[in-house]
């Protein structure tokens, strides 16, 4: 079976060079090119695509580590090409759900022209009305995070006040929205005016606050929350998680999606208001988004309408081209991206 047929063509990969302590910079990967043909192998039940989005995640940082670091995360191998999300063009299938110019979204490789081996795990795109990096946030991965975390693992009510760290991120803006068409009190930290702006002001928080400028964080939750927090959508950890713990209500409920102000610490800090679990009878529960897939249909069918009658907005930040990937993904832990971090690979 033969690609476009079979040219040869340049194809671009990020490669892992080997496994990080600390913060990642530019000498863990690098981008490589090599020759490769546009044909899948007879009888290939696989699919050869062409990538048109890549998305930058902060849980890549797991799969950086050691092996014997994270047990239960399957590491990325020193000089093997990177994968995450993706969206990208069928050039050609051998499977029977996908045909030739179909557009997916799914997990690839950080390469122009990868073959997937497994098409079953990737999702169809069947709205072309829509842009297709959407499919690497608001409709893909980062937007049934949200949906799960916070209507799955929080069970919200109406009425109930919600705190999101991180709130300008690819999760964060979408809990928010999530949270204020569900008629709950909004309130997000970020890590800059031009954020806390946009949370304010794009995504119609109730309140927000830049917590680089707060000397106490317990402070600042008072300040915003002087009846207490119902939900706390959980993607920094650290001195955020310990001071919210403080001002959690009775019966309050915490989804752990990430931690990132953790992930690049040699010693992980801890955390020293642990009482208020048991005073305050608080439920926290990590989750991971892989779990709630069968409800992909679910969360399109609450969204998609939402998105068309412009009661959800996306912000994306969108450098092009493969060989800035690596920068794109270094960028996340520093806070430079505003809203979604998408790497544009190619345009068509």
């Amino acid at each position: 079976m033969a690609g476009e047929n079979g040219e040869a063509v340049r194809n671009k990969h990020v490669i892992f060079r080997d496994y990080v302590s600390g913060f990642p910079d530019d000498k863990d990967t690098e981008v490589r090119e090599l020759t490769m043909k546009l044909r899948l192998l007879e009888d290939s039940n696989g699919l050869l695509v062409k990538i048109l989005y890549l998305s930058c995640d902060p849980y890549k940082k797991f799969r950086m580590t050691k092996p014997y670091v994270l047990v239960y995360v399957e590491p990325f191998r020193p000089g093997s090409p990177l994968t995450g999300y993706g969206v990208a063009r069928v050039l050609e299938s051998g499977h029977p759900n996908f045909k030739k110019g179909d557009l997916l979204w799914g997990f690839t490789g950080q390469e122009e022209y990868p073959l997937l081996n497994a098409p079953e795990t990737c999702f169809k795109i069947e709205d072309a009305n829509l842009p297709p990096s959407y499919y690497t946030g608001l409709l893909g991965m980062p937007g049934m995070t949200a949906y799960a975390g916070f209507f799955e693992v929080c069970s919200p009510k109406k009425g109930e006040t919600v705190f999101i760290s991180a709130a300008s991120g690819a999760v964060g803006q979408l809990v928010g929205q999530f949270a204020k068409l569900f008629g709950c009190y909004v309130v997000g930290s970020a890590s800059s005016k031009e954020k806390v702006d946009l949370l304010k002001n794009k995504f119609g928080f109730d309140d927000a606050f830049n917590y680089k400028e707060e000397l106490d964080l317990d402070a600042a939750l008072k300040r915003c929350f002087p009846e207490g927090i119902d939900i706390y959508f959980e993607n920094v950890g650290g001195k955020m998680l310990d001071a919210v713990l403080l001002s959690m209500k009775l019966h309050g409920r915490i989804a752990v999606c990430g931690m990132i102000s953790q992930y690049n610490l040699e010693q992980p800090e801890g955390i020293h208001n642990l009482t208020n679990f048991i005073l305050k009878r608080i439920r926290m529960e990590g989750f991971v988004v892989t779990d709630y897939y069968h409800l992909y249909p679910k969360f399109l069918e609450m969204v998609l309408p939402q998105i068309k009658e412009g009661k959800i907005v996306y912000v994306e930040d969108t450098p092009e081209g493969l060989e800035n990937a690596p920068t794109a993904l270094i960028g996340l832990f520093y806070g430079c991206n505003v809203g979604k971090q998408v790497v544009v690979v190619s345009h068509i």
